[in-house]
C-alpha cells in the first residue's frame, strides 16, 4: 500500500468522524427538545411555587371565579337591556306625541299629511296605537326574566309585520315614494328585531356561564 492511498484512507476516517459527532450532536439536541416537551406537557403541581399560578384550580376557588363571570354576565346583560328598553320608550313616546297631535290638529304633521287624501285620521292614529303597543311589547319581552319573556317580542315583531304591510301599502300608491318616512313601515319591526337578536346574544352569553357551572359540578363528582 503506498503512501497516497493511506492518506486517502486517513482522509475518508476522518471525514467518517466528522459526520459521526455530527449525528451525535443532532441527536442529543432532538433528545433534549424531546425532554423539554415532556415537561411543559406535564401538569404543574403545588409543590412547585415557580409555577403557582398555573396550578389546578381548587373548588372555592373555582365557585368565586364562576360568581364573578355570573356577576359580570348579569350587570352586561342588564346594561344593554336598559339601553335597548330606553331607545325603544323613547321612539314609543314620539308615537304618543304624534298621536295627539294627529288627534287635535288633523294632518299637521307632515308624515301624517302625506296621506291626507288615501286613509282617514281614525285609521293613522289606530297605526300609530299599534306601533306603540309594538314597542312596550318589546320593552317588557326584554326586560322580563321569566322563560317567556321572549315569546312578548315575537308578539312585538307580528305587530311590526302588519305596521310595515299597511304603510307600504299606502306609501307605494303615492305619485312619489317618500323615503323621508321610511320610519313608519320599518320602526316598530326594526325595533322588535333589534330586542329580539340583542336577547338572543345575551341568552347565549349566560348559557355559557351556566355550562360552566355545569363543568364545576361534574367536575366535583368525578
Amino acid at each position: 500500500m503506498n503512501r497516497r492511498e493511506c492518506s486517502q484512507i486517513e482522509k475518508e476516517s476522518v471525514a467518517r468522524g466528522e459526520s459521526m459527532m455530527k449525528l451525535t450532536r443532532k441527536w442529543m439536541k432532538l433528545n433534549s427538545r424531546r425532554d423539554e416537551d415532556d415537561n411543559n406537557l406535564s401538569l404543574p403541581t403545588r409543590d412547585d411555587p415557580s409555577l403557582d399560578d398555573f396550578r389546578p384550580i381548587d373548588t372555592e376557588e373555582q365557585e368565586e371565579l364562576v360568581r364573578s363571570l355570573e356577576r359580570s354576565q348579569a350587570k352586561q346583560s342588564f346594561l344593554w337591556k336598559s339601553v335597548f328598553a330606553a331607545l325603544l320608550f323613547c321612539f314609543a313616546a314620539f308615537l304618543v306625541l304624534s298621536i295627539f297631535h294627529q288627534a287635535s290638529y288633523p294632518w299637521e304633521l307632515r308624515y301624517h299629511a302625506y296621506f291626507m287624501d288615501e286613509i282617514e285620521s281614525w285609521v293613522v292614529i289606530s297605526a300609530d296605537w299599534v306601533a306603540v303597543l309594538s314597542c312596550l311589547m318589546a320593552i317588557m319581552g326584554l326586560l322580563q326574566s321569566s322563560e317567556s319573556h321572549r315569546q312578548w317580542i315575537w308578539y312585538s315583531c307580528y305587530g311590526g309585520i302588519l305596521l310595515t304591510v299597511f304603510w307600504l301599502y299606502y306609501m307605494l300608491r303615492m305619485p312619489k315614494f317618500r323615503w323621508d318616512i321610511i320610519w313608519l313601515p320599518f320602526g316598530p319591526l326594526s325595533g322588535a328585531i333589534i330586542c329580539l337578536y340583542v336577547d338572543h346574544l345575551l341568552s347565549e352569553s349566560s348559557e355559557e356561564v351556566r355550562k360552566l357551572r355545569a363543568y364545576m359540578y361534574a367536575y366535583k363528582a368525578t
